[in-house]
C-alpha cells in the first residue's frame, strides 16, 4: 500500500494508569452479545500465541453515524465467512438524502498498537470487512503487503507523535480489489488519558468529485460575471457574490440575513420580491425577466432569473437567483426596435402618399405622420410654384420667395397652436434666419434654446412667440428637396419634458423629407401636366357650338377625376350644306398631353372630311386610313372609337355609323305630347331605345367594315351621344349604365340643358376615373314657314329648260327675283351635267333660308369634277361658273347617287 500524509500538533503520550477504568467504560457501551473471536484468539487471561501476554477483550466505542442509533449498526449485504449468521437487525437508508449520503465517511478506532477497537458500518460497506472479524485484531494483520504494513505503522507512529495525520492510501477490500481512500488519523484520549486513534476513511473518487464540485461552485459564485444570490425559505439572503453586491451597491455582509426589500430601494424591491415569492410558492422558475436597474447610481437594465432549491428529500430550502447586467443588450434591442419603428413610419408614409398627386394632401400627410411619434408639432412649408404646379425657380431663394404653409399637425389644440400652425398661411422670413439659410444651402439645422428658436423666421414673429408659449424647446428645420432643388421646408418641434432632437432624429427626418420631396415634385409635375392637358383639350374642343336649323344642342365635358385623365374624349357639331348637321362624339384611348394632341388631330381630320359631305361610313373609313398619321407616336398605333351622325331636317332622316363606340340613345316623344316643342322649350320625355347599329371596329384596328344606318326620325326626338366614362363602372355591365341613361332621358325636363345636368347627376361614384363627353340633340323638321320647292325631272334634254322655268317661277313667288338670272344659270348647268351622264330621273330642290340653297340630285354616284376649259373648248365651264358665282357649292353622296348643291347670298345680306 502507498500512503502519503503529514503530522499535526504534539500528542499526549499514552500511559497505563487508569486503563482498566477506561476499558470498563468502553465495555459498558459494547453490544450485549460479544462477537466470537477469530480462530487462534484466547479468552480471559490466556496469552496470545507467541506473545506471553494475556489477551484482553477489545472494547467497542459507541460512535453514532448519521441516521444510525447508538449501539446498532447495519448488517453487511452478505454474511462473512466465519461470522454469525445474524448479528442483529439491519437499518435501511435514511428517509432523506444529504451530502453525507453522497460522501460516506468510514470511522475506525484503533489503540496505539494498531488493534481495532471499533469498526463502523460505513467501514464495513467501504472495505467489505465485518467488525466481527476485525475488532480486537491488529489492522496490519489484514494487509498481506508488507510495504503497506510498514507505511501504516509509520502513519500510526506519526500520529502518536504529532496528534494527527492526513493522506491518501491504496487499500484492498475483502475481495482483493484496490480501493483508493482519503484518510485522516487523529489522536484521542479517554477520561483516564488512555490514547486511541480515530481513523476516518472516504473513497478518494467521491472526495475528488465533491472537491471538484466545490471548486466549480466557488468559481461560479466568486468569479462569475453574473450576480448570484442564495435565499432561504424566508427569502433572506444567505449568500451573495461580489458581483451582485457591486450591482446593488451594498456590501456582502450587509446582504446576509436581510430580505430584498431591506436591501434595495422600495419601488424596485417590490417587483423583485413579488417574483421571488411566486417562485418559492409555485416552484415555477422565472427566466430572463428584464427590469430597470434599482440603483440610481448605476442606471441601466437587469435580467433576473430565479429557481426554487430543494434537498434530496424534496424539502424546500429556498431559492437561488442570478442577475445579469443587460444594459447594452437592452439598448441594442431598443435601438433595433427604434430603427424598426422608424422604418415602419417611412413605409407607412410611403404607402399613404404613394398614390397621391396633390401637393396639399401630401404636405398634410407628411405633417400628420410625424406627430406624435417623432415630434409634438409639425409644419410643412412649400414653394408656391410647387403648390400650383408651376416651374421651379431657377434663381436662389431669398426673402421674396413665396412660401405657403400647407401641412400642419399638433398633439394639442388651442389659440397658440392656431397662431403657430395655420394652414394656408403665407410664410415670410429674414434672409439670415434659419429658414433662409436652409432654403439657400439645403443643409438642415437643429435649433434649441430660446435664442436659437427666435432665429427661425424673423425677429418678433408671432408664430415663434406662440411656440415659446407652448413650451417648444427643440426644433429641426429640414429641407424638402427634389432633383437637388429645395422646394420647401419641414419644421418639427418638441415641447415640455420631451427630450430634444439628436443626430438620429435629424438623420431620420432628413430621410423622411427626401421621400416626401420626391412625392411633392411628382405632384407638381402632375399638376403642371394636368393643367397643360386641360388647357390643350379646352383649346382643341369646340369653342362655340352652333345651333343649326332644326337641331337644338346641349353638351357637357367632365375631365377625369384622378391622374392625368384629361385628353381622350371629344365632341363636335358640324353644320353641313342643306341645313344638315353632323353630330360627332369620340374617345381616344390613353390620357394626358399626347392623348389630347391626338384627339385634336382626329377632330380636325373629321371636320375636314365632313366638309367634303361624305356619308358617315365613308368618312370613318377615310379617318381609319389616316390612323398611322394620327397616332401618338411611331411606335404606338392609333386606337379610338367614334360615332358620326348626320341629320337632315328637311327629310327628317338620321344617318349614323360608328367605329367601336357606345351606341347612341334615341328618345322619341310620345303621342300625347301634342305639338312638338321648339328650341329652348321643355323636353316632354318619351320612349327611349338604344339604336341598333353595326358595331364597326375602333379606328386604327380595321378588319371590320363601317356601315351606315338611315333612320326616319319623329319630330322632337332627343338623340344622346356619349363616351364610356358616363355609363361604365367597375362592377356593372355596360347595359346597366345605358339603361340608367335611358331612364333619365325618358323623364320630362325643363330644358335640354337641364337634361344634361340630370344625366351627369346619375354618374356612379365607383365609376372608372375617366373623362366624360355628353352631347344631346333635339331633332326637329326645320324652321316653320321655310319656303321649299322640289321637282323631279326626266333625264332628257328638255329637262334643262323646264328646270329654268320652275326656278324662275319659284323665286318670283318668294320675292327674290334678283337671284333669278344667277340661279337659272347655275341650275341649268348642273341639270345639263346630270342629263348628259345620268339615265334616271333628276331631282331639283330649292330652299329659301338665310341663303338660297339649290340641290340637284341624280343616280350617278361619281361626283362632278371641276376643270379649267381652254379657250377653244365648247364645254367644261359649268362647274367653273358654279364655283365663281355661288357662295358655297359641293357634292355629297345620297343613296346610290349624289347631290350637287350651291348656295346664293340673298339680296341685302352681307
Amino acid at each position: 500500500m502507498s500512503t502519503t500524509g503529514n503530522g499535526g500538533g504534539g500528542a499526549r503520550r499514552a500511559g497505563t494508569a487508569g486503563g482498566a477504568a477506561a476499558r470498563a467504560r468502553l465495555r459498558r457501551v459494547a453490544p450485549a452479545a460479544a462477537p466470537q473471536p477469530p480462530s487462534g484468539r484466547r479468552r480471559g487471561g490466556q496469552a496470545a500465541p507467541g506473545t506471553g501476554q494475556p489477551v484482553q477483550p477489545a472494547p467497542t466505542l459507541a460512535v453514532p453515524e448519521s441516521g444510525v442509533q447508538p449501539g446498532l449498526r447495519s448488517r453487511p449485504s452478505r454474511p462473512f465467512p466465519g461470522g454469525p449468521a445474524d448479528a442483529g437487525p439491519g437499518l435501511g437508508a435514511p428517509p432523506g438524502g444529504s451530502l453525507l449520503d453522497m460522501l460516506k465517511v468510514a470511522i475506525a478506532i484503533l489503540d496505539t498498537s494498531g488493534r481495532v477497537v471499533l469498526w463502523s458500518p460505513a467501514a464495513e460497506e467501504l472495505l467489505g470487512w465485518p467488525s466481527e472479524l476485525l475488532v480486537g485484531r491488529r489492522i496490519d494483520e489484514l494487509i498481506p503487503d508488507q510495504e503497506q504494513v510498514a507505511r501504516i505503522r509509520a502513519a500510526i507512529q506519526d500520529t502518536l507523535r504529532n496528534g494527527r495525520w492526513a493522506g491518501h492510501a491504496d487499500l484492498r477490500d475483502r475481495d482483493g480489489r484496490p480501493v483508493a481512500v482519503d484518510a485522516r488519523i487523529s489522536l484521542l484520549a479517554d477520561g483516564d488519558g488512555t490514547p486511541f486513534l480515530q481513523v476516518n476513511l472516504a473513497e478518494a473518487a467521491a472526495v475528488r468529485a465533491v472537491e471538484r464540485d466545490l471548486a466549480v461552485r466557488d468559481a461560479l459564485f466568486e468569479q462569475s460575471p453574473l450576480g448570484i444570490a442564495i435565499l432561504d425559505g424566508d427569502l433572506r439572503y444567505t449568500a451573495v457574490n461580489q458581483t451582485l453586491a457591486e450591482m446593488n451597491g451594498v456590501a456582502l455582509e450587509d446582504h446576509v440575513g436581510r430580505t430584498t426589500g431591506e436591501t434595495l430601494p422600495e419601488r424596485a424591491a417590490d417587483e423583485i420580491t413579488a417574483i421571488q415569492r411566486q417562485v418559492l410558492a409555485t416552484g415555477e422558475p422565472v427566466i430572463d425577466v428584464t427590469l430597470a436597474s434599482p440603483v440610481t447610481t448605476r442606471p441601466g437594465y437587469r435580467s433576473i432569473s430565479y429557481s426554487r432549491m430543494t434537498d434530496r428529500s424534496g424539502r424546500v430550502l429556498g431559492i437561488s437567483g442570478t442577475v445579469m447586467d443587460v444594459t447594452e443588450r437592452y439598448r441594442a434591442v431598443a435601438k433595433v426596435e427604434h430603427a424598426r419603428r422608424r422604418l415602419s413610419l417611412l413605409n407607412e408614409f410611403g404607402s399613404r402618399v404613394g398614390d397621391l398627386l396633390d401637393a396639399a394632401r401630401i404636405a398634410q400627410e407628411l405633417a400628420g405622420s410625424v406627430v406624435p411619434r417623432l415630434t409634438d408639432h409639425s409644419a410643412v412649408i412649400l414653394l408656391q410654384a410647387v403648390a400650383h404646379g408651376d416651374d421651379l425657380p431657377r434663381h436662389g431663394h431669398d426673402r421674396r420667395t413665396s412660401l405657403l404653409q400647407l401641412g400642419t399637425a399638433s398633439v394639442q389644440d388651442g389659440p397658440e397652436v392656431e397662431v403657430m400652425l395655420r394652414r394656408g398661411a403665407r410664410i415670410t422670413f429674414a434672409e439670415d434666419s434659419a429658414c433662409g439659410r436652409v432654403l439657400r444651402t439645403g443643409v438642415p439645422e437643429v435649433l434649441s434654446g430660446a435664442d436659437q428658436l427666435d432665429d427661425v423666421t424673423y425677429p418678433g414673429d408671432p408664430k415663434m412667440q406662440a411656440a415659446h408659449d407652448l413650451g417648444v424647446h427643440s426644433m429641426l428645420v429640414v429641407p424638402l428637396r427634389a432633383r437637388g432643388i429645395v422646394i420647401g421646408l419641414l419644421l418639427v418641434s418638441r415641447a415640455g419634458y420631451r427630450e430634444g432632437f439628436d443626430r438620429d432624429d435629424l438623420a431620420f427626418t432628413v430621410e423622411l423629407a427626401d421621400r416626401a420631396g420626391s412625392s411633392l415634385d411628382n405632384a407638381r409635375l402632375y399638376a403642371r401636366e394636368r393643367t397643360a392637358a386641360l388647357t390643350l383639350q379646352r383649346t382643341l374642343l369646340p369653342q362655340q357650338v352652333p345651333q343649326p336649323t332644326g337641331v337644338e344642342v346641349a353638351y357637357r365635358y367632365v375631365p377625369g377625376s384622378s391622374g392625368t385623365e384629361v385628353g381622350g374624349d371629344w365632341f363636335d357639331v358640324i353644320p353641313l350644306p342643306g341645313d344638315r348637321t353632323a353630330l360627332v362624339v369620340g374617345d381616344v384611348m390613353g390620357h394626358g398631353l399626347r392623348a389630347a394632341a391626338t384627339m385634336g388631330r382626329l377632330r380636325t381630320a373629321v371636320r375636314v372630311l365632313a366638309a367634303l359631305d361624305l356619308p358617315p361610313d365613308v368618312l370613318l373609313r377615310h379617318v381609319h386610313e389616316l390612323a398611322d398619321d394620327l397616332a401618338q407616336g411611331p411606335d404606338e398605333a392609333l386606337l379610338a372609337t367614334c360615332v358620326y351622325a348626320v341629320f337632315d331636317p328637311g327629310t327628317a332622316k338620321l344617318t349614323v355609323a360608328k367605329a367601336g363606340h357606345i351606341p347612341p340613345v334615341l328618345v322619341a316623344p310620345g303621342e300625347e305630347t301634342g305639338e312638338p316643342t321648339r328650341t329652348g322649350g321643355p323636353l316632354p320625355g318619351g320612349t327611349g331605345r338604344i339604336l341598333d347599329l353595326p358595331s364597326g371596329a375602333p379606328l386604327g384596328v380595321g378588319g371590320v367594315p363601317f356601315e351606315s344606318v338611315e333612320l326616319k326620325i319623329p319630330e322632337g326626338s332627343l338623340l344622346a351621344l356619349c363616351t364610356d366614362g358616363l355609363v361604365e363602372s367597375r362592377d356593372k355591365d355596360l347595359d346597366v349604365g345605358l339603361g340608367r341613361l335611358i331612364t333619365v332621358l325618358q323623364e320630362p325636363h325643363a330644358s335640354i340643358q337641364a337634361a344634361c345636368e340630370a344625366v351627369l347627376d346619375t354618374m356612379e361614384q365607383g365609376r372608372e376615373p375617366d373623362d366624360v363627353a355628353l352631347l344631346l340633340a333635339r331633332l326637329g323638321h326645320g324652321q316653320a314657314g321655310t319656303p321649299t320647292a322640289g321637282w323631279t325631272l326626266p333625264a332628257e334634254p328638255t329637262a334643262v329648260s323646264r328646270a329654268r322655268r320652275l326656278v324662275r317661277s319659284a323665286l318670283t313667288e318668294w320675292g327674290v327675283e334678283d337671284l333669278t338670272d344667277t340661279a337659272e344659270l347655275l341650275v341649268s348647268e348642273l341639270v345639263t351635267n346630270a342629263v348628259r351622264y345620268a339615265s334616271a330621273p333628276i331631282g331639283v330642290r330649292l330652299t329659301l333660308g338665310e341663303t338660297l340653297l339649290a340641290e340637284i340630285s341624280d343616280p350617278l354616284p361619281d361626283p362632278p369634277r371641276e376643270r379649267h376649259a381652254a379657250e377653244a373648248d365648247e364645254g367644261g365651264r359649268g362647274l367653273e361658273l358654279v364655283h365663281r358665282l355661288a357662295l358655297h357649292w359641293g357634292a355629297r353622296a345620297e343613296g346610290i347617287g349624289k347631290v350637287v348643291w350651291f348656295e346664293l347670298t340673298l339680296p341685302g345680306s352681307e
